[in-house]
């Protein structure tokens, strides 16, 4: 049996085939070959179009089979991972009524900080684990309040994979996983939270049949698997966040494991069996992909919105055109600290771990007679892994203590000197295999059906490509330039 991994990033689609069987990646794709564009129609929005998704999933999976590689009618499960905390709003007819509201869209922020204060902060913290803040269920009171039209037509709430496997299948469903990234889930009471729903006047007709993260969310539809020269009826048999499903594709599964990205944003996502809160929200607890009521499981998600786009913007202004391989050795090639250059890499949005605060990024201490593209270089990538080491921080306030972080070989962790910043000053090792968001998506689709009965099962031929420690002459190299980074950091808040 094949199995195909979808995974709707910001940026992209990537899709997988893997062989079941021997759990070899049979063909690895993405569409666009560009990054699709965020629309920000005002400061602090992020939209993206559905349709466009959509469009881009179809195109991905054609350009799968063009390889050539396998036979697409033996694939026989579908798993999707996606863009966690977007809105999408379906009426009746499933047509969608507005673009989609974005993970890194920060309307919603007032209006979730109202909702903190009125339903009460320990209610919240112990009920929802977190504050409603800028995440789903606070988007979709934005638009009950401002586009009432839009909210009065609508009969379903979906969040981005929701609405894939909607397209796929003509189903719509969503997980306990999935409501409590929206905030929509009451741990304790084991239930959709009626104090939220009641608060925010929504109706819980709203909210699609609830199915456990492995299992059947629907069947190929006959006029869709013949476009994707599929077999009809193929099951859709997993449906999780990208954080979730990036912790999964890693084996990062029991109490005290992490798993960290470093894509657009960046996150750090630690497995806790507590039903744990921070009492500031600056990081966030969501039912993790083998969450149940008779064994917690928490994904304990610290998220920095401002890390591979940071990179990217960099080198779009100061070497458009060069590869990311090209201004990673330009950065690599200045000494560490930058000669006193710092950035802080908060120009995405909202920070949750900074406490919704838009702080804005931030160049600083430039020196026209002494600075470089490649001390500018540099210094990026060296404030995304202080960034890191910032959230780091917070999760170890909170009771937990990484020592060894898992991550897929990509993005910024295929930069040599981000992996040394990144290590060096977190203090903890990193390991890094070879695997992504869609081939965990497949692995997922595969737990789904049956295929694999054991987690162990699915992730047995998976391949460790690096491993790098701290050293102590380093740490040393290191911690002062951190610190110097962090000062300045505390002065940019104190003023925003």
């Amino acid at each position: 049996m094949l199995l195909l991994g979808i995974d709707l990033g910001t940026s992209s689609i990537k899709v997988a085939v893997v062989d079941a069987a021997s759990q070899a990646c049979l063909a690895s794709v993405q569409y666009p070959d560009a990054e699709t564009p965020v629309t920000v129609r005002k400061p602090g929005w992020a939209e993206q179009a559905p349709a466009a998704w959509w469009d881009h999933v179809c195109q991905a999976i054609l350009r799968a089979h063009a390889t050539g590689t396998y036979n697409p009618r033996d694939i026989g499960a579908i798993g999707i991972a996606y863009q966690m905390h977007g809105l999408v709003l379906v009426d009746r007819d499933q047509q969608v009524l507005r673009d989609a509201i974005i993970w890194c869209d920060s309307r919603a922020v007032e209006i979730g900080e109202r909702a903190f204060r009125a339903i009460g902060p320990e209610k919240c913290l112990s009920h929802l684990l977190n504050s409603p803040g800028n995440f789903t269920a606070a988007k979709l009171a934005w638009v009950r309040e401002h586009e009432p039209s839009v909210y009065s037509r609508t009969s379903r709430v979906l969040l981005p994979g929701d609405f894939l496997a909607m397209k796929l299948t003509g189903e719509m469903t969503t997980s306990i996983s999935a409501l409590s990234e929206g905030i929509f889930w009451d741990f304790r009471a084991n239930r959709i939270s009626r104090e939220l729903l009641n608060y925010f006047g929504f109706d819980e007709s709203l909210i699609p049949p609830v199915r456990p993260v492995f299992s059947e969310h629907g069947r190929l539809a006959a006029p869709v698997a013949a476009a994707l020269s599929l077999a009809p009826g193929i099951p859709v048999t997993y449906k999780a966040g990208d954080q979730p499903n990036n912790a999964l594709s890693l084996g990062v599964l029991e109490p005290g494991q992490v798993a960290a990205t470093a894509g657009t944003s960046g996150v750090v996502y630690a497995v806790s069996d507590q039903l744990t809160s921070d009492p500031r929200s600056r990081i966030n607890s969501f039912a993790h992909v083998n969450h149940s009521e008779e064994a917690t499981r928490l994904g304990v998600l610290l998220c920095i919105n401002g890390t591979g786009i940071l990179n990217r913007w960099m080198r779009d202004l100061l070497a458009p055109g060069e590869s990311y391989d090209a201004i990673n050795r330009q950065a690599a090639g200045r000494p560490p600290g930058a000669r006193g250059l710092r950035i802080l890499p908060f120009g995405n949005g909202a920070e949750r771990m900074l406490e919704n605060r838009l702080a804005g990024a931030s160049v600083l201490h430039a020196d026209f007679n002494q600075h470089t593209r490649g001390d500018l270089l540099r210094a990026a990538q060296e404030g995304i892994a202080f960034a890191f080491r910032y959230g780091l921080d917070i999760l170890r306030e909170n009771g937990m203590h990484p020592r060894l972080i898992r991550a897929g070989k990509a993005n910024l962790f295929l930069s040599p000197l981000f992996r040394e910043v990144f290590t060096q000053v977190t203090g903890c090792q990193l390991e890094l295999y070879n695997t992504d968001g869609a081939v965990g998506a497949a692995r997922g689709a595969g737990l789904g059906i049956g295929y694999y009965r054991q987690f162990h099962e699915a992730f047995a031929g998976m391949e460790k490509l690096l491993e790098e420690s701290p050293r102590e002459a380093l740490q040393r190299e290191y911690e002062p330039v951190y610190q110097s980074w962090l000062e300045d950091l505390h002065h940019q808040l104190a003023r925003s």
